[in-house]
């Protein structure tokens, strides 16, 4: 399941970045490591999500959230 799939109140746990170096580098930068909890603030099906992660919220970007692998927990 990609994390743009992920309904509103949600908790997930973060399992790959289908994505290339880049925006793999930048989604650990930004502390999205590969099982770390994640809570789904927004997810209105159209435009950014909004994910809480550890103490601080998150937006990105649709195309970004659907190359994020999460599994419910």
């Amino acid at each position: 399941m990609s994390l743009s799939d992920v309904p509103t109140g949600e908790k997930v746990r973060l399992v790959d970045v289908m994505a290339g170096r880049g925006l793999k580098m930048r989604l650990a930068a930004m502390g999205l490591l590969p099982g770390i909890e994640i809570t789904m603030a927004q997810n209105g099906g159209a435009g950014p999500v909004v994910i809480y992660v550890r103490n601080g919220k998150m937006i990105l970007g649709r195309g970004a959230a659907r190359k994020v692998k999460v599994k419910i927990f």
